[in-house]
């Protein structure tokens, strides 16, 4: 009869897990997610400003195109205003980006384009992302990184 008693309660003891063994289990994961989490949310930060620069540097050669031939930047050869044929990034889906020429930049020959953090974006440590017609890359606004940094990143 005792054997009998001692197996149960060995095979009650292999079935199921002890709350201590639950509770460490629980805080591995949450260790394992604070560290994890914020290194993909930067990642997709960082995903999310390399399409935008993209989309600056492809406007910056639809803008060259339309230079080379109407010889100036703010019109195009038929004489009609010159506009931006993507006006966010991603193109498609929540803008995480808006794109535009910078207030008063747009003139027969000189032109800056702005990447300008919104939504998910707003708070974005390079803020807005700019590119001049002469190739210079920066940032404006609350930016707390250089140039540098927010361009190679």
């Amino acid at each position: 009869m005792r054997q009998m008693t001692d197996t149960i309660q060995l095979r009650k003891r292999l079935l199921g897990f002890t709350l201590i063994e639950l509770m460490m289990t629980i805080a591995v994961i949450g260790i394992l997610a604070a560290v994890a989490l914020p290194s993909y949310q930067e990642h997709v930060r960082r995903t999310n400003r390399i399409e935008a620069k993209g989309i600056l540097l492809e406007m910056t050669q639809l803008l060259e195109r339309n230079f080379t031939e109407a010889n100036r930047y703010d019109l195009k050869s038929d004489a009609a205003n010159f506009t931006l044929p993507v006006t966010q990034s991603p193109t498609t889906g929540t803008a995480k980006y808006i794109i535009r020429f910078k207030a008063g930049t747009l003139t027969q020959n000189t032109y800056t384009l702005e990447a300008v953090p919104t939504g998910t974006m707003a708070n974005d440590a390079c803020a807005t992302l700019t590119l001049t017609h002469t190739g210079i890359k920066g940032v404006s606004g609350n930016s707390s990184l250089a140039a540098s940094d927010c361009w190679q990143r």
